[in-house]
């Protein structure tokens, strides 16, 4: 995978990253887009690392017209998972944002940002269906018009010792959505683990990450 391009920015941040991501070859007979378990090559990178976290975490991203491709890998547990449908943020989970225009410039989510949480289990009279549901972003200038539509597509693999997640963002829960015009949108993920703890693409939940897009990192769309 191409190395991640580290910009200085005028904030006390000092840096922000702009991380390659690859697209995805999808059939164009499938009639009903479905999540594909992405290769080593679309892992994201562990930035995380900087401010001492511990990375349990292999998360890949891709991407293509239909919408965004996420597979996270999570190892090294050795209970049970704790996931809940009915108390999705208290849940082992994956935490996703998104900014279709990867605007860095404003403090509060517009139309065009999302928040989507995963669950690996949780869901059905076993509790162990995966769960993908949209959030409200918290102080937000505007709501998304994808958000009541938002339908992800899901898939998991559960063990003894982790899981596997698989999703697909589809663009029509995306607003904004456009590769042709718009290769660059911001980004951002938290996994929580009530064993592990948690990993983030960069910033840690010490920043108001889940509300504020100028603190998420950008995805460069490439071929």
């Amino acid at each position: 995978m191409n190395k991640a391009i580290r910009e200085q920015i005028p904030t006390n941040l000092q840096f922000r990253y702009r991380i390659p991501c690859k697209k995805v070859a999808t059939s164009s007979r499938a009639k009903t887009p479905k999540p594909v378990e992405l290769d080593e090559s679309y892992r994201l990178p562990h930035f995380g690392e900087f401010e001492d976290q511990y990375g349990f975490a292999d998360v890949r991203c891709g991407w293509s017209e239909k919408g965004l491709y996420i597979t996270a890998i999570v190892e090294g547990r050795e209970l049970p998972l704790e996931c809940r449908e009915t108390a999705i943020m208290d849940s082992d989970s994956l935490y996703l944002w998104v900014d279709t225009r990867d605007t860095h410039d404003v403090h509060r989510a517009t139309r065009f940002c999302h928040w989507f949480v995963l669950l690996p289990a949780g869901r059905g009279t076993k509790k162990d269906k995966p769960v993908a549901t949209p959030v409200k972003i918290n102080r937000a200038r505007e709501t998304s018009l994808a958000f009541n539509r938002a339908q992800v597509a899901v898939e998991s693999k559960v063990s003894k010792t982790g899981y596997t997640l698989l999703a697909l963002i589809p663009a029509t829960a995306l607003a904004g959505w456009d590769t042709e015009e718009h290769r660059n949108i911001g980004f951002n993920f938290m996994v929580n683990d009530s064993e592990l703890g948690y990993q983030t693409l960069a910033l840690g939940p010490d920043m108001p990450i889940e509300e504020d897009p100028s603190l998420w990192q950008t995805l460069q769309l490439v071929d």
